[in-house]
């Protein structure tokens, strides 16, 4: 795909499934097949944040995800290390010349992607808006090509993939979060919204036509579909997760 096709594509899509797709198909076409990004805004020194509360697209098969992602196996992983501790590209070239230094956890992870055929890829380790937000993407050759054929691919397209991946990341994060199960109703939406604004609970029971008691009602479901334990914690996670307003269709 033209490098302006593809910037005009995810500029124009309004989803985060639209911005995927178009992004998925754009990097098999540099001999990327198998994808892996993970966001969050709520890192800490020993964690990125309750797993349900992390955003990760892939197109792995589930043999892969099921255990690398649904057992956090990711966070053993010595590329993601790397991507939480630098902002850049990076050629996974050099994980085979640190096997020796890696911990046992970090070391099965390794033997691990060997046995998916993850051996040759890159990671885009993205700039943090904050110091607990974090993005990158792991993007992975097809099986049997080496990191030597795709390191010299990169050597002739690197800058171009560098800035596909940054513009769909930031795409990515300006859209709605729909890749959750903590996703709010519309009138909890717009309680949220008027709790945002400043508007105490009798100020939204009259704004919304509603009484005091269900306006308390659909912020304590917002407060438990969120997992939060007050309503100034819902509106926080509602908007980092461009829940809460956003332009809708």
């Amino acid at each position: 795909m033209d490098l302006r096709d593809y910037l005009e594509a995810v500029i124009d899509a309004h989803t985060m499934e639209q911005v995927w797709q178009i992004h998925v198909e754009a990097m098999a076409e540099f001999g990327f097949d198998r994808l892996i990004y993970g966001f969050t805004r709520f890192r800490t020194a020993n964690s990125f944040g309750a797993p349900e509360d992390l955003l990760i697209l892939t197109n792995h098969d589930a043999a892969y995800t099921d255990r690398f992602i649904g057992e956090n196996m990711y966070f053993h992983a010595p590329m993601v290390k790397w991507a939480s501790e630098n902002v850049g590209a990076c050629s996974w070239g050099w994980i085979n010349d640190a096997s020796g230094g890696m911990t046992p956890s970090e070391l099965k992870v390794v033997e691990f992607n060997r046995a998916q055929g993850v051996t040759a890829g890159y990671s885009v380790s993205f700039n943090n808006s904050s110091r607990r937000s974090k993005g990158a993407i792991a993007l992975t050759g097809a099986r049997g090509t080496s990191q030597a054929e795709l390191d010299a691919m990169w050597a002739r397209h690197g800058r171009e993939i560098v800035l596909m991946n940054n513009v769909a990341h930031l795409k990515i994060i300006d859209l709605p979060f729909t890749h959750t199960k903590r996703s709010l109703t519309k009138r909890q939406r717009e309680t949220l919204e008027w709790v945002g604004d400043g508007k105490t609970t009798q100020d939204i029971a009259t704004i919304m036509g509603l009484t005091a008691a269900t306006i308390e009602k659909h912020l304590r479901l917002a407060r438990e579909a969120l997992d939060v334990d007050t309503t100034a914690q819902a509106v926080l996670k509602a908007s980092f997760q461009n829940q809460i307003f956003v332009i809708e269709g």
